[in-house]
């Protein structure tokens, strides 16, 4: 499809959009109330606008996250920026006439939206266009961490407190420390540390539960889901939540890994890696390899030599490790991509596909899972496999013309 064609596709729902070059370089990443109307709108400003032709032009790919509303969005719009940190993100000159969030420095911070006219001992996000997104924004943050915001400590609770939208230190129900944790958890969302704030919820959830205090375990595993609620569209954790339980894994997969082996013969054997983050591809980290020293017929020992030769990297250059591999194969290929991963000391959990009926295998499990053909968490498993397996045979293609050359 050209540039034209993947826009008409896009939904009219609210989101957040990702551009990226040819190379799989990230240019661009946006919020918008309609995806498919604002990313259009780009067509017709380069035309007019010498600044936005130039990258606009440069535009290969274009993904999306569908959002419920447009200030989760904007959450996520955050993360992604911080995250990806696109060449043609331009902040906002620091106008006071726009909207900040603002986080003072008592002892129990007040969080609130504000128009800043002097310099201010507080902490300031922003500036933001829309104040009514913003304050829907923090809406969604105060439901799953309550804060205080109004401006004198009351003397007896209000009604944000009854709502369950503020811990009430003004009679004592909560610590300094424990509003001070809250608050840093609210410095992360604002600024888009997503990944140390879920990383943190993770180890108290898992310190808990080893320590068999469930119902404390419980009460971080339902931040953690509301917080990649947060910043993830309904399909994307719909399928991500699901897939965790399904498998029993330790961590949410916000990051999976495919490997896939494409050969004819065993000639010009080409493996692949593909890389999804968030439910997205993400391209820029794709690896293919060219198979070497493998018998023709040894489709276990090429999927172990990428295995090795990925993971190996990945721990020699101390880089973050997938939460999931999947193996394009059954019982066998899983079985070998497990044994190489512990000959390198890592336990990453690996699931294999087979082909023929669709079933997902786990290491040393002589029965598959078998997943309804209806499941959403079968199709995430099937579009990142079918992604490996492009990846592998476009590489293999590749070779193949090279030897004919």
């Amino acid at each position: 499809m050209d540039l034209k064609e993947k826009i008409r596709n896009l939904p009219l729902s609210p989101g957040v959009y990702i551009m990226k070059s040819k190379k799989g370089e990230v240019l661009y990443v946006g919020k918008a109330s309609s995806l498919k109307k604002r990313v259009s709108s780009y067509l017709h400003k380069s035309l007019s606008h010498n600044k936005t032709a130039l990258w606009v032009e440069r535009i290969e790919t274009i993904d999306f996250i569908v959002c419920n509303t447009e200030a989760q969005a904007l959450i996520l719009e955050a993360s992604l920026i911080k995250e990806k940190n696109p060449k043609y993100n331009i902040a906002l000159r620091d106008d006071k006439s726009y909207p900040y969030v603002e986080i003072t420095q008592e002892d129990f911070p007040r969080i609130f939206v504000s128009r800043p006219k002097a310099k201010s001992k507080s902490v300031l996000y922003g500036p933001y266009v829309k104040v009514k997104l913003v304050k829907e924004a923090l809406k969604l943050i105060r439901k799953i961490f309550p804060y205080r915001s109004c401006k004198n400590m009351p003397t007896k609770p209000c009604l944000f407190y009854h709502l369950n939208l503020c811990p009430a230190p003004c009679i004592g129900r909560i610590s300094y420390l424990e509003y001070k944790k809250i608050v840093g958890c609210i410095h992360k969302i604002i600024s888009g540390d997503k990944k140390s704030l879920i990383d943190s919820l993770e180890k108290k959830m898992n310190a808990k539960a080893r320590e068999g205090k469930f119902e404390e375990a419980a009460f971080f595993r339902d931040r953690l889901i509301a917080i990649y609620n947060l910043y993830s569209g309904k399909l994307q954790l719909h399928q991500i939540v699901l897939l965790k339980e399904l498998l029993k894994l330790p961590h949410l997969p916000l990051v999976i890994e495919a490997i896939d082996i494409s050969t004819l013969g065993g000639r010009e054997a080409a493996g692949s890696v593909v890389v999804f983050k968030d439910g997205l591809p993400d391209k820029s980290s794709y690896r293919r390899y060219k198979i070497k020293g493998v018998d023709y017929q040894n489709d276990y020992g090429m999927i172990a030599q990428v295995v090795k030769r990925r993971y190996s990297r990945l721990k020699k250059e101390a880089q973050v490790f997938p939460q999931l591999i999947i193996v394009d194969g059954g019982k066998a290929h899983v079985n070998r991509a497990k044994k190489e991963l512990r000959r390198l000391k890592l336990n990453l959990p690996v699931i294999g596909i087979a082909k023929k009926n669709e079933e997902v295998w786990l290491p040393k499990k002589f029965k598959p899972v078998i997943i309804p053909k209806d499941n959403p968490t079968l199709h995430l498993i099937q579009r990142i496999r079918d992604e490996a397996h492009r990846f592998a045979h476009k590489y293999h293609s590749l070779l193949r013309k090279k030897k004919m050359i």
